[in-house]
């Protein structure tokens, strides 16, 4: 059992846990996740570490509220227990030195996006951040992420905050007025996508962290799957960040909606139950 020692809600479906757990405080790396499972019967969820405490051994995670085990996630409290949590998983972001990085984070997106960015800036890059969603409620992490950003840019489809329109057009007047090196990219799939199309014109390096379906999380179950450059590669022990240009992503679209029907029964069910 693993406690929670603090909650923030960031908005009405998005919460930060901080939880107790000295080993993968100590050992996880930007870039990797954990799994965690609500519950004797419940589904394994992969969520990226968003940062962590040695000193206090305990790690944060940004939760949204999707389906059944994200709601229980969220609901939790300071002083509540998860049953199962492991990790880190996955490959670590390598970090090095490559000059001018835009960091791109959308919606959720932007909780896995804050460590490897911080990383890549204490390595001695200029670090444009850019985070976008919907609308201005649905931002998060807006001060941490600005605290180390050499430039710092919001996008909203709404306009209701910073500037009015899609993450890439927010990337494309960065590119066309400076030499960008690499570009990291998170959030929902089909944003890395159109970012990978733009970057792909530019022949800019970029990097897009995958939040696939996954199961066990060890590369066993092969739910994870995806096409990169033509090979089958499992997120979760090869990844989670390939190159975006290689990246199958309708293939990997496709894939998410998979069980979207069970996952509708089950927070029904869910719903129902809490009558």
């Amino acid at each position: 059992m693993y406690k929670v020692i603090e909650k923030t809600v960031l908005s009405e479906n998005v919460a930060k846990l901080i939880i107790e757990n000295k080993t993968i405080a100590k050992n996880r790396k930007p870039g990797q996740f954990v799994i965690i499972k609500m519950g004797e019967i419940g589904e394994r969820i992969p969520l990226t570490i968003a940062d962590s405490d040695t000193e206090k051994g305990t790690i944060t995670i940004i939760v949204q509220k999707v389906g059944t085990s994200s709601h229980k996630l969220f609901n939790l409290n300071a002083g509540d227990h998860i049953s199962d949590l492991v990790g880190p998983l996955g490959q670590p972001t390598e970090i090095e030195k490559v000059g001018t990085i835009i960091a791109a984070g959308g919606g959720v997106g932007v909780a896995p996006l804050y460590p490897i960015a911080k990383a890549f800036k204490e390595a001695g890059n200029k670090l444009i951040t850019i985070l976008a969603a919907r609308t201005k409620d649905l931002i998060i992490l807006e001060n941490e992420m600005k605290e180390f950003a050499d430039e710092f840019m919001i996008m909203t489809d709404d306009g209701s905050y910073g500037k009015k329109g899609l993450i890439t057009a927010g990337i494309e007047e960065i590119i066309n007025r400076e030499k960008v090196d690499m570009v990291i990219c998170l959030g929902p799939a089909i944003m890395m996508k159109f970012i990978a199309l733009l970057t792909r014109k530019h022949n800019i390096h970029t990097i897009a962290s995958l939040n696939t379906i996954m199961v066990d999380g060890t590369g066993m179950c092969g739910a994870c799957r995806v096409t990169v450059g033509g090979k089958t590669k499992f997120v979760c022990v090869d990844g989670p960040e390939f190159n975006a240009h290689e990246v199958d992503f309708d293939e990997m679209l496709k894939r998410l909606n998979a069980y979207k029907k069970e996952e509708e029964t089950s927070y029904s069910k869910y719903l129902k139950d809490l009558k």
